[in-house]
């Protein structure tokens, strides 16, 4: 069984529908790139797999047991998450709520996991350090140690590289090739069409009719991937 099956979902933002009939499946340790122009509903058709707002109709199915509750998320950085008061260990922390239930504390496992992902990021050195203080790359991989500590299977990242400069996007997109080689699925929403075909296994373009839904070197050679590249070139 898919790891997520989407079956028939409409969505819909404001009282408008922005998403209709999408259907696909995502496998376990691929990697998909949603795509597609302002408004089309990329991060809607997230929120909905997320379990933070319904299908307008359709159906998510989930597999291999996984919960929308068991799902790293990454969001679209915001003002307030980068004035975020604590220290590094403790935003990453944070992600194991799921796992710490209704314990007050944070127990050993959940500290043993902050720290794997920590190290994993090459966070450790400055896990001390207050996340304000950091730059944007550096608060990126804190979110998404925070992300992976909620999850085992799969993590949803919606446009993770905006706002930071080539070489730290770069860099940020090596260590999710690396997560994602290690078996973790990655769902990332992303504005960059070049990159979204570059890094990931999968293309859903959301803003064409019929949607395009298939591998990215497909989308490469669709008309849809053909023109909107050579918009992104130009």
């Amino acid at each position: 069984m898919a790891l997520i099956t989407f079956e028939g979902v409409g969505l819909s933002y404001g009282g408008d529908n922005v998403a209709h009939d999408v259907s696909f499946q995502i496998q376990a340790g691929e990697f998909w790139g949603i795509v597609g122009e302002n408004g089309s509903g990329k991060t809607t058709l997230m929120k909905a797999l997320l379990g933070l707002i319904p299908c307008a109709s359709g159906r998510i199915v989930m597999g291999e047991g996984l919960k929308p509750t068991e799902i790293g998320y990454l969001p679209q950085s915001s003002a307030i998450q980068k004035d975020f008061p604590a220290s590094v260990e403790e935003v990453v922390l944070s992600g194991t709520v799921g796992y710490r239930g209704l314990k007050p504390f944070y127990g050993r496992r959940e500290r043993e996991m902050a720290r794997r992902n920590m190290e994993m990021l090459g966070l450790l050195p400055i896990r001390n350090r207050s996340y304000q203080e950091l730059s944007g790359g550096q608060q990126q991989r804190v979110l998404l140690a925070r992300a992976l500590c909620a999850t085992k299977k799969c993590i949803v990242l919606d446009e993770p590289t905006t706002g930071l400069d080539p070489v730290v996007t770069a860099e940020f997109y090596k260590l999710l090739h690396g997560i994602n080689k290690q078996g973790m699925t990655v769902i990332m929403v992303s504005h960059d069409v070049e990159e979204a075909v570059r890094s990931c296994s999968h293309i859903l373009h959301l803003s064409c009719h019929p949607l395009f839904i298939g591998t990215a070197q497909a989308y490469k050679n669709s008309p849809v991937g053909r023109k909107y590249l050579q918009e992104n070139a130009v």
